[in-house]
């Protein structure tokens, strides 16, 4: 009877509090579960681009003299393998063919061997441009050096051996020419960067007709690759894919007896793919368990807002006879109904949630399960701390006097005297001086090596920034409500009138109440600010990486043979072409050391992709750009090859270019004038900016990519550019939206969008949870008060001079806390996760509309707070009187 009784009366006289707990247990539960989601979601993901894009998962190298079907037989029972191609490759010493009564010759080269299957297993390796797939191959850029088409003969001059005849079938582009020329087992830097320029592909039977001999007198000329594609039922993670496919290696390689070398493509993809995992693990620490703890402490505050009415209550059941026993089973009993509803909505709602962010949006997979079970514990634990814990506390008070008891001197709190926030603050300084100070990485995933780690200390800058700047606002408007009541009555005059001393006064003796409003909306405020701060900041950096790796808006892509600068009068007068440049793309070496070399205009390149001053060291990016157009043989020198070849500004650097006209390497002198860090279309590490002009002279050739910035659609843009250069063979248009798609598996990697509208959707709600749900249930407990003063005789205006006073000193004291916080924890998250940003950005990405929303929340909730207080205040004087 009694359960009854008390359960009739929470639903029916309680029921604000109740669901204020029960919806902030649900809240926690929902962000948690549904970041988890998130989490799993974003890592599969990286594993099954990873995957989908590489074109041949193993490249097997068998050692000189080995039978590489001895290889074969290891393979079967090594790795699970779905197709599986023979190739042969054999150097020559140069190419020949007579066309309209001349001569053209190539240098050295490569022949391959394929058979006719291996287009279906390894369909991305070969795109044909012209003629057919059956028969002698040539590719696009040897065509263009020996001026030949379908059905013209080329001479093989073989090593050693007579030259040998073909008949060209098709011409052909080779889009993975990197991967499919690597030299397998040489360490790094010791074999050509560069792709062969000339290279013909027969089918197999033909090849070992012409080179089975070359390989008997020359067998250093000559290999055989086993090309293979694995079974793709991989791990989800990619760190755990990365070790699998990594150990199906060594396991060939073990029984192999090591006359086996393994090209790991597949592994050399994973390696980078769970490096962004990692990261993804940090984006949800960082981002994630604020909101988790800001949900958590609005909890607590929706429970303490009941605080005294629940100590009077069970003072009450002593009264009438309740045992110690009875009332803890009865707070056991609302703690129950707490946590199961909040637990049992917030899975609910974390559910459609994962579907929103998630194609498979389950929440109950391999992955997410352990997470949802155990933040669904949380839940319940949570509900029992905030609804038990109380109760346990105050039914060890052994009077019902001690029960009742409202009045007394508050100690100052442990933490204020030992000045936590200080200390709080101060580590959050020195964390972030030695993390930012040094360029500290925070996931470390080195190349190649299956630990990876994740440096968490570094979550202590924000995390005690955070929590120190709470404490400290929590001790200055304690100090302000307590010793600094006349000033707080200036404050208020305005809004108070002549009751502003006592309304001073009233919220000083309510300072408990007040200041943990204040902190709870200066919390929230710095959530949804450095939140929303953050992730418009990354997804503005995610476009500034798909610029760099795509070039411009839309990147038209031809080759020396066939440049795409050919087509820049068509393409520059199209609809949405807002700017347009040219941009050269050859080899150079630097010593021994053959680098990217990339010919522009400096003084029109900002008109087609944008120069960031991150991009360049010691200058900006107009004064590098500058001096590079006042210094014809001017170049501009990446980073890492100045740090490797000891060079200073001025210093002349004698780089060896190919000329177009006899395909030679010749030394040609530039000087250096600047040094660069990232640039459009330009690899990571090493790599030269040079001016156009000067190349085209040294070299002879034209400019293969054009680069348009658009002031359309880039796709709309981009498909108008491909009906321009449909005649053109092998030239590629691109538009930055697919290249941003295509790069989703690296780093900026992590689509943020999907999370971005969880947090901030949940940083609204928090915000207005602190704004308007805590101030009223507050002010819901302090009716008989309000009541008390109707009786006195008080007007409603004197009476709303009281709840708006403490509803706007709340909101703006909080707020303001909250904006500057916000801002510093969002700075200091953008440079600790420098590692995310390629290239970091220059200044923080502001979503204002985004702001004012928050700030269109927090008012809103405020004024139905203090609205819905003033009706209740309202109410009959006798009922409130009699409530207790």
């Amino acid at each position: 009877m009694l359960i009854t009784l008390w359960l009739k009366g929470l639903l029916t006289q309680r029921a604000g509090r109740l669901l204020g707990v029960l919806a902030g247990v649900a809240l926690t539960v929902t962000l948690l579960v549904s970041l988890a989601a998130f989490i799993a979601f974003s890592a599969a993901s990286m594993t099954q681009r990873a995957v989908a894009d590489v074109p041949v998962d193993w490249q097997v190298q068998p050692a000189a003299g080995t039978n590489p079907q001895q290889i074969v037989a290891a393979l079967n029972p090594a790795a699970p393998t779905t197709a599986l191609e023979q190739v042969g490759y054999a150097d020559v010493s140069g190419l020949a063919a007579t066309t309209n009564g001349t001569v053209q010759t190539t240098g050295a080269g490569k022949v391959l061997g394929l058979d006719a299957t291996y287009r279906q297993h390894f369909p991305t390796e070969l795109r044909l441009l012209i003629g057919s797939l059956d028969g002698v191959l040539v590719a696009q850029q040897t065509a263009a050096n020996l001026h030949i088409t379908v059905g013209d003969q080329v001479t093989i001059t073989r090593i050693g051996l007579p030259p040998a005849a073909v008949s060209v079938a098709g011409v052909v582009d080779l889009p993975n020419a990197d991967s499919l020329f690597q030299a397998i087992g040489l360490p790094p830097g010791s074999a050509p960067q560069a792709p062969p320029d000339n290279v013909l592909i027969l089918p197999s039977a033909q090849w070992h007709t012409l080179f089975d001999a070359q390989a008997a007198a020359r067998p250093d000329t000559v290999r055989t690759q086993l090309h293979v594609r694995l079974a793709h039922d991989l791990p989800t993670d990619p760190g755990a894919a990365f070790s699998q496919v990594q150990g199906w290696a060594r396991n060939l390689e073990a029984r192999s007896a090591g006359t086996t070398l393994v090209g790991n493509n597949l592994a050399a993809r994973l390696d980078s793919a769970r490096a962004d995992a990692l990261y993804a693990q940090v984006l949800f620490l960082f981002l994630g368990l604020p909101g988790a703890v800001l949900a958590i402490l609005l909890t607590l505050a929706v429970a303490a807002a009941g605080g005294e009415r629940r100590r009077r209550e069970q003072a009450l059941l002593r009264t009438r006879g309740a045992t110690t026993t009875q009332i803890l089973r009865l707070a056991g009993l609302e703690a129950a109904l707490i946590g199961g509803g909040g637990v049992a909505l917030g899975l609910l709602a974390a559910y459609g949630v994962s579907r929103l962010l998630a194609e498979a949006g389950g929440l109950l997979g391999s992955t997410t399960l352990p997470w949802t079970v155990g933040f669904a514990l949380l839940g319940l634990l949570l509900a029992g701390v905030v609804v038990l814990g109380p109760a346990w506390v105050q039914a060890r008070e052994t009077t019902v006097a001690a029960g009742r008891a409202v009045v007394g001197r508050a100690d100052t709190p442990l933490w204020q005297r030992i000045y936590l926030d200080v200390i709080l603050l101060a580590l959050a300084a020195l964390v972030f001086w030695q993390t930012a100070g040094t360029g500290y990485q925070v996931v470390l995933a080195p190349e190649g090596i299956p630990a990876a780690s994740v440096a968490y200390e570094t979550f202590l800058a924000p995390l005690c920034l955070w929590l120190g700047a709470g404490l400290l606002a929590m001790r200055l408007w304690r100090g302000i409500l307590g010793r600094g009541r006349r000033l707080l009555a200036v404050i208020l005059r305005p809004l108070s009138g002549r009751l502003a001393q006592v309304v001073a006064a009233t919220l000083g003796r309510q300072r408990t109440l007040v200041v943990r409003g204040v902190v709870l909306v200066a919390l929230a405020c710095a959530f949804a600010t450095s939140t929303a701060v953050f992730n418009t900041t990354y997804n503005a950096q995610a476009r500034v990486d798909a610029e760099l790796t795509n070039g411009a808006d839309v990147a038209v892509t031809g080759s020396t043979a066939v440049p795409a600068g050919s087509k820049l009068d068509a393409l520059r007068v199209l609809p949405g072409v807002g700017g347009i440049t040219l941009l050269q793309h050859r080899y150079a070496y630097v010593g021994n050391d053959l680098q990217d070399l990339y010919g522009i205009d400096p003084a029109g390149i900002s008109a087609a992709t944008d120069m960031s001053n991150a991009f360049f060291v010691g200058k900006s990016a107009p004064a590098t750009l500058a001096a590079l157009t006042a210094q014809r043989d001017g170049v501009l020198v990446s980073q890492e090859t100045v740090n490797d070849f000891q060079l200073n500004l001025g210093d002349q650097i004698n780089l060896r270019l190919q000329n177009a006209a006899d395909h030679q390497y010749h030394t040609v002198p530039f000087h250096l004038v600047g040094i660069v860090r990232e640039f459009p279309t330009a690899p990571k590490d090493s790599f030269l900016v040079a001016n156009a002009g000067y190349i085209a002279e040294q070299s002879g050739v034209a400019a293969e990519i054009v680069l348009i910035r658009t002031t359309a659609d880039p796709a709309q843009v981009a498909e108008q550019a491909r009906a321009v250069v449909a005649g053109l063979p092998g030239v590629t248009v691109r538009d930055i939206g697919a290249t941003q798609r295509k790069i989703s598996s690296s780093l900026t990697a992590v689509d943020l969008r999907g999370l971005t509208a969880l947090e901030l959707a949940f940083a609204v709600l928090l915000l207005a949870g602190a704004t308007g749900l805590v101030p009223a249930l507050g002010w819901a407990e302090r009716r008989r008060t309000f009541a008390i003063l109707a009786a006195l005789g008080a007007k409603d205006r004197q009476l709303g001079a009281f709840i708006w006073s403490e509803g706007l000193l709340i909101l703006l004291g909080g707020g303001i806390i909250g904006l500057a916080l916000g801002f510093g924890v969002a700075q200091m998250l953008v440079t600790i996760l420098t590692g995310v940003f390629d290239p970091p950005p220059e200044t923080l990405a502001v979503p204002w509309t985004y702001l004012a929303l928050l700030l269109g929340a927090a008012v809103l909730s405020t004024v139905l707070a203090v609205v819905s207080a003033q009706l209740a205040a309202r109410r009959a004087v006798l009922v409130a009187l009699r409530d207790i």
